[in-house]
């Protein structure tokens, strides 16, 4: 009996693997190609980030109670309270 071609479809599909492990595996592959950072550069690079935040929370801080200030003179200055 003849091949139809559904059933030479179905054949050619049994041997292709799962699209979820064909995934896994090749992100695998390419996450043994990453060069990781050292503990050392981590550790360095987290401060710096750490570092760059607080300053910025403290700038952004400071740039509020200047303008809310601001705000509240002027409002005291053309109100009269």
């Amino acid at each position: 009996m003849a091949q139809t071609k559904t059933d030479s479809k179905r054949a050619k599909g049994d041997n292709q693997p799962n699209a979820v492990s064909k995934y896994i595996r090749e992100t695998r592959g390419e996450l043994r190609k990453v060069t990781w950072p050292t503990r050392e550069e981590s550790q360095r690079l987290t401060a710096i980030v750490l570092g760059v935040t607080v300053a910025m929370a403290i700038f952004l801080g400071l740039l509020d109670f200047i303008f809310s200030n601001g705000v509240q003179a002027l409002v005291e200055f053309v109100v009269g309270a």
